[in-house]
């Protein structure tokens, strides 16, 4: 593993997906435990998407009371409802609710709902306390859950809100296999937002693969700006960005 910082964002490199993936289970593990231990709970939001694979198969493997543990979710298209094969509800349930021992609470985003109305309830439950922990990836166009650069906000007065997903976006899901052509893609969705997000104690940062080497780029060599939301996780305090030899081809040569 290598081992660098960008400003304070910690880096770590793995070889490939499943040594990363396997690595960053059990940071998150780590910091899960010791949220219950120092709090009695955990709060936290998870990302939905194929990129987070690997980290959730060695995720669900790791000793962890789940009962303890207050889950959310960080995006939904608009309109989708939660037995959709392509919705970030059923993604959470196939690759870690089923896996694992009844969470104290699970936090859906019902985006089948009235849109405004849903961003409003969900911002709610995620207010109620701090959230010890996100583990998220960063997209193609540096997007940190739905936060694509053209509605990207580091001062977003909203915790949730709704978003028109920018082209870039909507193809990374047809390049993902998640969708069979661009314009069966959504248009829309609720995500939280970049506070919302960087707003947690900590931060587990997933991203393999060679497509997203532009955007890791981005995100640890170019100006913090909403040109690459991600880029602001350099200024996070207690973050880790894992990202494998592919992912990270662009950015770092030591």
């Amino acid at each position: 593993m290598k081992n660098i910082t960008f400003g304070s964002l910690e880096v770590r490199q793995y070889p490939d997906r499943t040594a990363l993936g396997s690595a960053a289970a059990a940071q998150v593990a780590d910091a899960i435990r010791v949220a219950c231990a120092t709090r009695g709970e955990a709060r936290v939001i998870f990302a939905c998407a194929p990129s987070q694979n690997e980290f959730l198969a060695a995720l669900i493997r790791q000793p962890i009371v789940w009962a303890s543990v207050t889950v959310f979710h960080m995006d939904e298209y608009v309109g989708l409802r939660a037995e959709h094969p392509q919705s970030f509800r059923h993604f959470l349930r196939t690759h870690l609710l089923e896996h694992v021992a009844a969470p104290r609470a699970v936090h859906l985003i019902h985006a089948e709902n009235d849109p405004l109305d849903e961003a409003a309830r969900y911002g709610r439950l995620l207010a109620e306390k701090p959230i010890d922990l996100v583990c998220l990836g960063i997209g193609e166009n540096g997007h940190l859950a739905f936060n694509d650069p053209p509605v990207a906000d580091f001062s977003d007065p909203e915790r949730v809100k709704v978003v028109e997903l920018d082209a870039t976006c909507r193809q990374q899901q047809v390049n993902d296999g998640c969708f069979p052509s661009f314009d069966a893609v959504p248009t829309h969705a609720l995500t939280l937002t970049i506070p919302t997000l960087v707003g947690a104690r900590q931060v587990s940062c997933v991203v393999p693969g060679e497509r997203k080497a532009p955007a890791v780029r981005d995100t640890l060599l170019g100006p913090i700006s909403t040109a690459c939301p991600a880029s602001i996780l350099r200024q996070h305090a207690h973050a880790v960005l894992s990202i494998d030899d592919a992912s990270a081809a662009l950015s770092i040569t030591v």
